[in-house]
């Protein structure tokens, strides 16, 4: 039996353009199908550099800032479910930086939790190309 996720998004003194919803929602929701992984539930939560701080200096000890943290919420071998947190101000500033729209590189943020949830890694360099690669994939299977 297949699960439908659960995606909801959530604004933290902050918002972002995210164009239609409901169609963003069925793209995040494709990443699990795809990946073959049975996913229950996502929030997103957009955020402050401000409060993504405070969340990685409370939760994974680092003094710095970041674009995004994911939690996953879920024990081995169940459906996953978790929490992403997006600092809606690293993407901005990465987008202008790497020469993109903040929509391209808003997605590729969403996606990349997506994936975090999935199993894939981007500690090594190998693992990295290996998210970028799947972030480019699912770039490129709707607009």
């Amino acid at each position: 039996m297949k699960i439908k996720p659960v995606i909801k998004f959530y604004f933290k003194e902050t918002t972002i353009s995210m164009g239609n919803r409901s169609n963003f929602k069925k793209r995040i929701a494709n990443v699990f199908l795809r990946e073959k992984k049975r996913c229950t539930a996502v929030n997103y939560i957009f955020c402050t550099d401000k409060f993504l701080l405070s969340i990685n200096k409370e939760f994974l000890g680092h003094d710095d800032y970041t674009d995004i943290i994911t939690f996953s919420m879920n024990e081995p071998n169940d459906p996953i479910s978790g929490e992403i947190y997006i600092s809606v101000e690293r993407v901005s500033e990465n987008a202008a930086k790497h020469g993109t729209t903040i929509k391209n590189e808003l997605e590729r943020v969403v996606f990349h939790g997506a994936l975090h949830l999935c199993g894939y890694k981007d500690k090594t360099k190998s693992d990295k190309t290996m998210m970028t690669s799947k972030e480019n994939l699912y770039l490129g299977l709707g607009v």
